[in-house]
């Protein structure tokens, strides 16, 4: 099925996509808490069948599908907007044929459900997938049950609260970090480095609804984050 030119025309004009990955189901986080702010649903192979066993519509299916049985495609096929069939034997993995298709709508962000759990080694590139994205002016956001990972640039930052990841660390994702300020947290920080190892700034909180954390060079991860 292939979109309306008012279907294309709506989706080029949006900003916010999802992309579903195979992971493990138990941790998907509620898909509820980003129902309003999605604009667009990309399925990855098995991540299609996922957003329909959620409830979601995906826009986009996308993959060789070789993780489905005959009727999970089917049941994938009738309800995706778009079912994008690859063949087994390709260069590119299922998630990045759906990153593909996510930067072909211009989004300002680009969420990834499906992506944790596992093999560690997948965990990791896909977390280098964040990198990625920044590259492409694109801010991408790795989520599952108990954590919500971003990376950010220098310069000054504004985060607030969130009750479902009320810890916040901040881990280098360059050598060093220089000048971080933290404002607002319980644990403060004023122009300090921060480099590889380092464990200063794991596990800190917001005292209010909002802080802010400010550096001048090198590229941070941070992470929100529950206990289990």
């Amino acid at each position: 099925m292939k979109l309306s030119r008012q279907q294309e025309r709506r989706i080029n004009a949006l900003s916010y996509v999802a992309i579903m990955g195979n992971g493990p189901q138990e941790l998907i986080p509620d898909l509820s808490r980003y129902e309003a702010v999605i604009d667009v649903w990309i399925g990855a192979d098995r991540g299609s069948l996922t957003l329909v066993k959620h409830n979601m519509t995906p826009h986009y299916a996308v993959g060789d599908f070789d993780s489905l049985d005959e009727a999970e495609r089917e049941t994938v096929r009738n309800r995706a907007t778009v079912f994008d069939q690859y063949p087994s034997e390709k260069d590119e993995t299922d998630l990045e044929i759906a990153i593909k298709t996510a930067y072909a709508l211009n989004p300002e962000k680009i969420y990834l459900f499906g992506v944790t759990g596992g093999r560690l080694d997948h965990a990791l590139i896909n977390i280098q997938l964040l990198y990625s994205m920044m590259e492409q002016n694109i801010q991408g956001i790795i989520a599952d049950q108990q954590n919500q990972l971003q990376l950010t640039e220098p310069g000054q930052h504004e985060i607030s609260h969130d009750s479902h990841y009320p810890m916040i660390s901040f881990i280098p994702y360059t050598k060093v970090v220089k000048r971080l300020t933290l404002e607002g947290f319980y644990y403060p920080l004023i122009d300090e480095i921060i480099s590889w190892g380092s464990t200063r700034c794991i596990s800190n909180k917001l005292i209010s609804n909002f802080g802010t954390f400010s550096y001048k060079e090198g590229i941070l991860l941070v992470i929100k984050s529950r206990e289990a």
